[in-house]
């Protein structure tokens, strides 16, 4: 099977039946046997064994589902937004505990940001477990936003681009990507994004898989496409360079291979997934 993207997956039973029951919410939050996640530094915590550390509930401000028959919560913490100072702790996140701990990291930081009403200012209430707010004032409800991304590769004769931005360490190349606008397509963002990153037009755009980015909310929307030519017109504002890699030079990369002629992303990148289905096509 081809591979998936860290932070997919169900991750746990959200419960949506109980957000909704205040009743219910309530007889769950009383329940002796809760249990609360554990945040260290601004993240979530794992453990020496890549799973989330847990004690047991002192806060029930964010119902976050039931696992092994028990609820799970976390309290409204402050979070980190750098994924770059994260990566540290996601590389010791195991597969299976990732999507939980994108949602608590994701719902923590839109509550730091939504503790007031767009509609009237007032300060809003955590209603429904924590998956909405609520304005006492003016009754406008809020809910958790997501914000989608799209980023592709693009194929011309058998090479990728790949590009690198400012921020990434020496050597690594990776997808290109942009956010989505408003009345825009996945097929059209990715066709506008290429071509003003590049310089590049394509056709045939694919959409691959998806991943949840929790930096702070995005929906990374991965897909493919081809492009009509090679010549490059890199945007500097946005990227360091941009260049066309072949079969070999990818498989090198993903490989750690010591000669290989750029850095693969990271495991938990969505673009290292990408690179692994092209490879394996």
């Amino acid at each position: 099977m081809r591979p998936e993207p860290f932070f997919s997956g169900p991750g746990i039973d959200r419960a949506d039946q109980v957000r909704v029951d205040q009743d219910r919410l309530a007889e769950i939050a009383s329940r002796d046997d809760g249990l609360q996640l554990l945040w260290r530094d601004g993240l979530p915590a794992v453990g020496e064994d890549g799973r989330l550390e847990w004690k047991l509930a002192t806060s029930s401000e964010l119902f976050l589902g039931i696992m092994d028959g028990r609820p799970r919560f976390s309290a409204s913490e402050q979070p980190h937004a750098n994924a770059r100072a994260a990566f540290d702790t996601i590389g010791a996140l195991s597969f299976e505990e990732a999507p939980l701990f994108a949602a608590a990291l994701s719902l923590a930081w839109w509550h730091s940001r939504h503790r007031f009403c767009a509609n009237c200012g007032a300060a809003t209430q955590i209603e429904r477990g924590g998956w909405s707010r609520v304005c006492p004032e003016c009754s406008a409800q809020h809910f958790p936003r997501v914000d989608p991304v799209v980023i592709m590769l693009a194929e011309h004769e058998g090479r990728l681009l790949l590009g690198r931005q400012p921020q990434y360490p020496p050597g690594r190349y990776s997808a290109l990507a942009g956010f989505l606008e408003p009345g825009e397509s996945i097929e059209a963002a990715v066709a506008r994004e290429l071509h003003e990153e590049a310089g590049i037009k394509v056709a045939d755009v694919r959409y691959t898989a998806s991943q949840p980015w929790p930096f702070p909310s995005s929906l990374m929307i991965g897909c493919f496409a081809e492009a009509d030519g090679d010549a490059l017109i890199v945007d500097k504002t946005e990227l360091d360079d941009a260049r066309w890699f072949t079969r070999e030079e990818v498989a090198g990369a993903i490989d750690g291979h010591p000669d290989a002629t750029f850095q693969a992303p990271p495991k938990a990148a969505i673009a290292r997934t990408l690179l692994e289905h092209w490879l394996a096509s």
